[in-house]
């Protein structure tokens, strides 16, 4: 394994290249806060020249065949699991998270891969009983066409290679406008699809301002579907955008998940478990369990464990194993979250546990823990996409169930208890695209995953993801 750092080029025709106009962004580790390197910074002549390529790419890759595409889409998995170590630090030294985190995204994503290689196989049709005789009705599967796919910088590998596999397992082919921030292992990623034989113009990939990508590739007669995963704000603008263009889109947007510890909950599991997932990623995770409602039989020991947790958690640069918990990915989150901490304290919450930056270099935080956050705190309301979390204490299940669904999110959802009937309750209770009970089993390929409300619409897991890459389209044919 290399700690060397790449320049990323765009990828526009099969081939790896500076932008037209020779711009770069200056890419920084969020651990130093130094430059390590630089990406392309695509303008409109880049973009024509990926919208050209796609067009010329998706003529070529729908004719080939499911048992092809599967075969490529095999050989880049195996590509992603060889090159692991090395995407792994590249992830490390651009995002922050702590190297075994980054190797594991990378290998999950080499999964990801062959799930979708497998569908491509099995995008099937069928065959409709007609009312009369002589008649063939027929529903067969096309690729919907060109794909503009946006993605964030919190899993630079898991956001890009679940749009990048469902349109290529479908016939499609996509420009993928990869994260600013962590440029170089999203590159290494489509270097893998490239090097395992796609054709040339099936994948493009461009970086640069996400406004002026998005204004531009959207409404663009080549694009035929639209892919975004970021926030709700802007998940808002680019759907409307699309919308006025007849596209089609997936939305998977920003959630503030509800995590609830009943009366009869093993209360050592799910401290367990939600202090692992609350601070993985130093909270950057869209599924991150974000406000804790805890009955008020167990409260003070949940409040206990979690702010021994956070407060003896190794915290520091993700290079170094010992450290279970890296930097924010930029310094717009400390800002953010030192915003949700100060107003929060300011209307009358309790620091059980951290609340500050840690050091004076790097984007790091310290792992927060807050009681006593009333309702109207920023917290309580926003996304805080950051190692913070608010505890707050119920005794009524009616009461409880309200405040989970009293946001317009509905992301993710959690719950713990030992009763099936509470668990029957509140799994149909929650008012969200995807629920938890008594683990964290969110986020796995053959699951659906997406959310309802402002957290967006689609899915990119299970068996329903490649259905947004794929027209439905009849035939019905009668007998001369």
């Amino acid at each position: 394994m290399t700690n060397a750092y790449p320049n990323t080029e765009l990828h526009i025709a099969g081939k790896w290249m500076p932008a037209a106009a020779g711009e770069t962004i200056d890419v920084l580790n969020p651990a130093t806060e130094e430059p390590i390197g630089n990406v392309a910074h695509a303008r409109i002549p880049d973009l024509d020249a990926a919208l050209e390529a796609a067009e010329a790419g998706f003529r070529v890759w729908k004719e080939v065949s499911a048992m092809e595409r599967y075969n490529v889409m095999r050989k880049a998995a195996n590509l992603v699991r060889e090159r692991a170590d090395e995407i792994g630090a590249m992830m490390t030294m651009e995002q922050g998270k702590p190297l075994g985190e980054a190797k594991i995204e990378t290998l999950f994503g080499a999964d990801i891969i062959d799930w979708f290689a497998e569908e491509a196989r099995r995008a099937y049709g069928w065959v409709i009983p007609a009312r009369m005789g002589g008649v063939t009705q027929m529903v067969v599967k096309e690729p919907v066409g060109p794909v503009a796919a946006f993605t964030p910088w919190n899993f630079p590998i898991n956001q890009a290679v679940r749009k990048l596999s469902g349109a290529v397992a479908a016939g499609c082919s996509i420009i993928l406008k990869g994260p600013e921030e962590t440029p170089a292992s999203c590159a290494a990623l489509v270097r893998c699809f490239v090097d395992a034989g796609l054709p040339d113009g099936v994948v493009n990939l461009v970086y640069g301002v996400p406004a002026e990508i998005s204004e531009y590739l959207i409404p663009h007669r080549t694009i035929r579907k639209v892919t975004f995963t970021g926030s709700t704000a802007v998940g808002k603008q680019l759907a409307a955008l699309a919308g006025a263009h007849m596209k089609r889109v997936t939305m998977e947007l920003g959630g503030h998940s509800p995590a609830i510890v009943f009366e009869d909950a093993d209360v050592e599991v799910a401290l367990k478990v939600l202090t692992a997932n609350k601070f993985r990623n130093a909270g950057q995770v869209c599924v991150s369990p974000t406000r804790f409602l805890v009955h008020e039989k167990h409260y003070d020991r949940f409040v206990e464990g979690f702010t021994e947790f956070a407060a003896t958690l190794p915290v520091g640069d993700g290079m170094d194993p010992d450290n279970k918990m890296g930097p924010l990915a930029h310094d717009r989150r400390i800002d953010a979250i030192e915003g949700f901490v100060s107003d929060a304290v300011g209307k009358g919450a309790t620091l059980q546990t951290g609340g500050k930056r840690k050091g004076n270099k790097g984007y790091f935080f310290e792992p927060t823990v807050m009681t006593d956050v009333p309702l109207d705190a920023r917290i309580m309301n926003e996304e805080p996409f950051g190692p913070v979390a608010p505890i707050s204490s119920f005794s009524d299940f009616d009461a409880v169930v309200a405040e989970a669904n009293r946001l317009d999110y509905g992301l993710a959802a959690y719950a713990y208890t030992k009763s099936v009937k509470t668990a029957e309750a509140i799994g149909s209770a929650f008012e969200s695209g995807m629920v938890s009970i008594n683990h964290h089993g969110i986020g796995l390929i053959e699951t659906p995953f997406g959310g309802v409300k402002d957290s967006g619409y689609g899915s990119e897991g299970g068996s329903e993801a490649i259905d947004a890459y794929l027209n439905t389209k009849f035939i019905t044919q009668a007998g001369l």
